[in-house]
């Protein structure tokens, strides 16, 4: 069975390829989710 295999592999990334390009962008939307927040609370400080 696939996910039982003990190869240091996060659970969340042992789909394959559709697994890692789905974990990848779901981390890129939030990093550029946190950095626009920031920039919006630094400029509408600045006001």
């Amino acid at each position: 069975f696939l996910r039982n295999e003990d190869n240091d592999i996060p659970l969340y990334l042992k789909g394959g390829t559709l697994d890692v390009m789905l974990y990848y962008f779901t981390m890129g939307l939030t990093t550029i989710g946190t950095c626009y927040a920031i920039y919006e609370l630094v400029r509408t400080h600045k006001k």
